[in-house]
């Protein structure tokens, strides 16, 4: 049975998760009306009315936050794709 190499996948979505977050942070900053829309409950919103906090610190605490996030749900992946027998 092939081995999933654990490592290479964690730096994989590492990047892909830091993209994703990049493109979804830019997104709402150009576009700040689609977050009450489509994301009522993001991480990087502040109160009932939806305010917009879009600052340098959130996002470096969004992107460690996703990416911390991302790297548990994968490296339960690849544990799970090991442990389990064929």
């Amino acid at each position: 049975m092939n081995k999933l190499n654990t490592t290479h996948l964690l730096k994989v979505t590492a990047l892909w998760i830091s993209a994703v977050y990049v493109i979804c942070f830019l997104g709402v900053l150009l576009f700040p009306g689609i977050r009450p829309d489509f994301l009522m409950y993001a991480l990087h919103m502040k109160g009932s009315l939806g305010e917009n906090v879009m600052t340098i610190g959130t996002f470096i605490s969004g992107i460690i936050i996703w990416n911390i996030a991302a790297l548990i749900g994968v490296w339960l992946f690849a544990f799970l794709f090991n442990a389990v027998k064929k």
